[in-house]
Order: structure tokens, then sequence, then C-alpha cells
């Protein structure tokens, strides 16, 4: 088990989007130099009110590519075969208003996420994953 917080994860018929976003051991600290992590923090929430859910989880054991956020689909994202996406370094100011509009405009499962955010994509372990979806 990962040292994450055991936090109830949206269920699959979530009717927007989830944006989980790590602050524990590594993410969200000065670990990751450089970077207002309550401004980014803020600021993301700020970008997808009314259009997203945002949680935070203590740590999601990705720490060598610290600061990771998840995007979930919503329900309609998820039945039409969008799943999570992971974005990990994610350690630009600019990247909240990136996954913002990528939100906005109906995330995983919706439409394409923007190109930029491939520069941040990665697929964790399935264990990571699994504990994820708990």
């Amino acid at each position: 088990m990962s040292r994450r917080s055991r936090r109830a994860a949206p269920g699959p018929g979530a009717v927007r989007p989830t944006v989980t976003v790590c602050r524990g051991c590594c993410c969200g600290t000065p670990k990751v130099a450089g970077l207002d992590h309550a401004a980014q923090l803020r600021d993301l929430r700020a970008a997808v009110d009314g259009t997203a859910t945002v949680r935070v989880t203590d740590c999601l054991d990705a720490c060598e590519r610290a600061n990771v956020v998840v995007v979930q689909p919503s329900a309609a994202g998820r039945k039409a075969g969008g799943r999570p996406v992971w974005l990990g370094l994610v350690n630009d100011r600019d990247a909240p208003a990136d996954i913002a509009a990528w939100v906005e405009s109906g995330g995983p499962g919706v439409t394409e996420p923007p190109g930029i955010l491939d520069l941040y994509a990665f697929s964790p372990s399935r264990r990571v994953r699994a504990e994820l979806d708990e």
C-alpha cells in the first residue's frame, strides 16, 4: 500500500471529470524547487471550477515524477473508453491552464488532450493504478 491516504475515489459514474493532485512526500513540497505549489493548486481549482472536481491526495507513489496530477474521466468519458491520464513533472506555471482547457472540453474519452500535455503523460505501475481506483 502506498503512503497516500485512503480517500474515496470518484466512482465510474462521476458526472464530471476528477483531477487528483498529489501533495505528498515529494509533490507540492520544496523538493520540487522553483514552483509556488499553493498557487498551482489554487490556479487549477479556479480554472476547473464548475467543470471538474479537484481532490488532493497525500502520495500517489510516483515520486520520481513530482508533481503528479491524474485526470479521471467523467461518466460520459468512461463510457466512450476514456481512462485516467497520469501527468508527471507538472512543474510549469502554465500547466493548470493546459489541464483546465482539456477538462473543460470534456477530458479523457471525450476529447484528446492538448499536445503540450503529451510532455507530461506517463504510465504508472499497475499497483499504483490499482490503488488509485480502490
